[in-house]
């Protein structure tokens, strides 16, 4: 019993540091430019809010607002990854598997909050992923060229 429950607990744990490593990879990435403030501005998110705010300012960190912000932000831009400007209307196996990142992380960050440890790293974390997001979103749109549109005009036209 006791070495079924250390298999479980060894294999949960390679498991997450496995996810860790390959999304940081993806993370990784590097756009040709910064497609995001377009994503951004056309949607008003608020993740490069909460990113300024934890970098900048020494203030406490609001945890309801900011839990809050961050998952609005995550499902306007799953919603706009499977809708806006792909054929096949599902995510692709590397946003899936930041979408499962993701996730682990708001646990991350519930628990660290309950605990009350240091919420600071699971935020900006999450951020990272909604960038990518908002940037891989701006990609493709900016791959479509209507006319004189520019990507935030094709988003507000949805």
């Amino acid at each position: 019993m006791v070495v079924a429950a250390l298999v479980l607990v060894v294999s949960a744990a390679l498991f997450l540091f496995y996810l860790q490593t390959v999304c940081q990879k993806i993370l990784g990435r590097k756009f040709e430019q910064e497609f995001y403030h377009a994503i951004v501005n056309a949607n008003r998110l608020e993740f490069p809010f909460v990113r300024r705010v934890l970098e900048e300012f020494e203030a406490p960190i609001d945890y309801p607002r900011f839990r809050m912000q961050l998952k609005c932000d995550f499902l306007a831009l799953i919603y706009l990854l499977r809708n806006a400007v792909n054929e096949r209307k599902r995510l692709t196996r590397q946003e899936w598997l930041l979408v499962m990142y993701f996730r682990v992380l708001a646990l991350a960050l519930s628990v660290s909050h309950w605990l009350g440890l240091n919420e600071k790293g699971a935020i900006l974390r999450m951020t990272a992923v909604l960038e990518y997001f908002a940037n891989v979103l701006g990609e493709r749109v900016n791959l479509i060229r209507f006319g004189n549109m520019t990507a935030s005009d094709y988003l507000l036209s949805l």
